[in-house]
């Protein structure tokens, strides 16, 4: 699923720990069946990344849509809490019914941080209308830090939540994602203090030339 420069440029970046992570991906069954051609988008299957914060769940989403993309399927990304708040405006001023056709045609969907905020009784209709739409026609991806099995107190209402859940969950693949956040990683290598070059001495015991008397 990833190149090898992709991997390449991960450990230039220092991310050692999201290259590991990635590797054992590939190895998984699941991440095998995503990595050829997309097939998963041309069998309208939907993808849950789940995980913990800083692991890499944005990151990979992001690298999928792109590969979408230029294997030719169109694609559209949304912050989940940013994109209820646009669909809330769209009621009011007019755009909702543009906006839920751009969401509803794509090929692929993608929903970065699911939860964990209890969606509101008007974000669960429209969800329940995006997914109702969606259901066999397109792929959605979605990354949240919360496991699947706590998607259905974030609906908070059983009946949507059931219908909601089973036409994203049952049809989708599942990657787990586990590992330290890569932005403490980076932030503790920012902040480590480079160690000084030691002083070389001749073998007459002087400092040699650029060294410090």
């Amino acid at each position: 699923m990833l190149t090898h420069p992709t991997l390449d440029q991960l450990r230039a970046l220092k991310l050692d720990g999201m290259v590991q992570a990635f590797i054992e991906l590939e190895a998984q069954e699941e991440a095998r069946n995503l990595a050829h051609a997309c097939r998963w988008i041309a069998e309208h299957r939907g993808l849950l990344i789940t995980g913990p914060c800083g692991v890499g769940k944005s990151w990979l989403s992001c690298a999928l849509a792109q590969k979408a993309c230029r294997d030719g399927y169109t694609v559209h990304y949304a912050r989940v809490p940013r994109l209820f708040a646009d669909l809330d405006l769209a009621h009011g001023d007019g755009r909702f019914a543009r906006l839920f056709r751009l969401l509803v045609k794509v090929d692929l969907l993608v929903l970065d941080d699911w939860g964990p905020d209890r969606l509101s009784a008007s974000q669960r209709r429209d969800l329940m209308e995006i997914v109702e739409d969606r259901h066999g026609r397109g792929s959605t991806l979605i990354t949240s830090q919360l496991p699947v099995t706590s998607w259905h107190d974030v609906i908070g209402e059983p009946t949507l939540g059931d219908a909601i859940l089973d036409r994203i969950v049952h049809n989708a693949y599942r990657l787990e994602l586990d590992g330290p956040s890569m932005r403490k990683l980076k932030a503790a290598e920012a902040t480590e203090p480079s160690t000084p070059p030691a002083a070389t001495t001749a073998a007459d015991g002087k400092p040699t030339k650029g060294a410090k008397k």
